[in-house]
């Protein structure tokens, strides 16, 4: 027995723990648990919990292989405030006693393996947007409050107000985990809420990440309507991001900070400068993994929504505070990384960002001027006279730039007789493909007594 589980042992018995639900995640980012009970807990810590793979999605693994066993990371242990005697564990996935190259949790601690091999630690803190939406009698969705109207609601102290008990219930819980929640606001979209805590090392803001999706989804329901963190609920409104905040360590040490002058004025180290560099050269390959889903792409461009801006990217650029930009840098101490929303699974996504930052790192990749115009405002032929490329129109298009990217395939790793880049792929594309084969609403409005 390692030191850790006996901590654990006694950090449950004193909280008064009757049950854990050993968690992990899929590619998709779906939590997955079993209820073990607290007189199970030797046998969960020795064997991990077993769970049929193929049922629980794509997890690499077909109907006639042996079980998944989540084996319980106890640095994780989170008591589930709602729910006395109840705690989350999540778990790095093993088959046949070694750690499973399909597991995503698994694959961020395989790239922060390589950072602790240079001494560096990653830090990362995420700004997760979601709505609380409910459907009407007619099945619609809609907003879940059905005063939230306004055209531009974004830090609407009314609309605020009225989801107030929420937004305090939560913060409380995220405090009473030591989170440190410091800021919680109505965002740009009706119904749209953010909710912020101090970041922390890449591993543990990825499960405090899951864990905060899966907490608002309870109470969300508990209160009678649903959240989501779906890209783009609605065509008119504004979609659902999920910025992520990176920066690398050295013990106490923050290395992106510029130590004398920036001459291009961000205030940022020249080793920062090159981690950007990285994160751009990646990033129309990285964002099939930052915007996984086909919904992810109707939330990204220039074209506004009711409130006058999209607020997502459009284009593979940087700048200072500036959020146009895929990558701002909003103080001189991390990269806040726009590209990123709602669907993303943060194991990965925050293996693409840092892998992508490293290899910029090593190659000492520069990433220009940093730009300071309002990107949405100039048109294609600026855009292009300035070199700078947009994102992908499409998941398709994205997974096509995944499969060429060599330093993404390294990151992510060999699974079994194949690359987990080209397992990730093909289950995209699949996905890709069942969206564009059906017949939309547009479609038969469009199309139907046109010809």
């Amino acid at each position: 027995m390692t030191d850790s589980r006996e901590e654990l042992r006694k950090r449950a018995q004193a909280d008064g723990i009757e049950f854990f639900f050993a968690m992990f995640v899929d590619m998709h980012g779906k939590p997955c648990a079993k209820l073990v009970p607290a007189s199970s807990f030797d046998l969960l810590m020795d064997g991990g919990a077993g769970f049929a793979g193929f049922a629980a999605g794509p997890m690499g693994q077909d109907p006639s292989d042996p079980d998944l066993a989540a084996v319980p990371d106890p640095a994780s242990y989170t008591v589930v405030p709602w729910e006395p005697g109840l705690a989350v564990l999540q778990c790095d996935i093993h088959v046949d006693g070694e750690p499973w190259p399909y597991s995503p949790r698994v694959i961020l601690k395989n790239q922060l393996a390589k950072l602790e091999a240079r001494g560096l630690t990653a830090m990362a803190g995420f700004e997760a947007e979601y709505m609380l939406v409910d459907k009407d009698e007619n099945g619609k969705l809609v907003i879940a409050d059905p005063l939230d109207t306004a055209q531009a609601p974004c830090y609407d102290v009314k609309a605020l107000s009225r989801s107030l008990e929420f937004l305090k219930t939560t913060s409380r819980y995220m405090n009473q985990l030591g989170w440190e929640n410091y800021a919680n606001d109505h965002e740009d979209a009706n119904g749209q809420f953010e909710q912020n805590w101090k970041y922390a090392d890449a591993l543990t803001s990825a499960d405090r990440l899951i864990f905060f999706r899966y907490m608002v989804h309870v109470l969300a329901q508990r209160e009678g309507m649903f959240a989501t963190f779906m890209p783009k609920p609605f065509s008119n409104l504004t979609g659902n991001g999920l910025h992520i905040h990176t920066s690398l360590w050295e013990g106490d040490k923050p290395l992106f900070v510029a130590e004398g002058d920036d001459p291009r004025g961000l205030g940022i180290s020249e080793m920062a400068y090159n981690y950007i560099g990285g994160i751009l050269e990646h990033a129309r390959a990285a964002v099939a993994v930052t915007c996984p889903t086909v919904n992810s792409y109707k939330r990204m461009g220039v074209g506004a929504p009711t409130s006058g801006a999209t607020w997502a990217p459009a284009y593979v650029s940087y700048g200072g505070n500036n959020r146009t930009q895929m990558l701002r840098i909003p103080e001189g101490n991390r990269v806040e990384h726009r590209g990123t929303d709602g669907s993303a699974n943060p194991y990965l996504a925050l293996t693409a960002v840092l892998a992508s930052g490293l290899d910029g790192i090593d190659r000492k990749l520069d990433p220009g001027a940093p730009n300071s115009d309002n990107l949405y405002k100039l048109s294609q032929a600026e855009i292009a006279e300035r070199g700078i490329k947009s994102m992908p129109a499409t998941l398709a298009e994205a997974a096509g730039n995944l499969a060429k990217d060599d330093l993404l395939r390294e990151a992510f790793g060999k699974g079994r007789g194949e690359d987990y880049l080209d397992y990730y792929v093909k289950t995209k594309q699949e996905e890709f493909r069942a969206y564009h084969s059906q017949v939309s609403d547009w479609e038969i409005n469009k199309y139907l007594t046109l010809y």
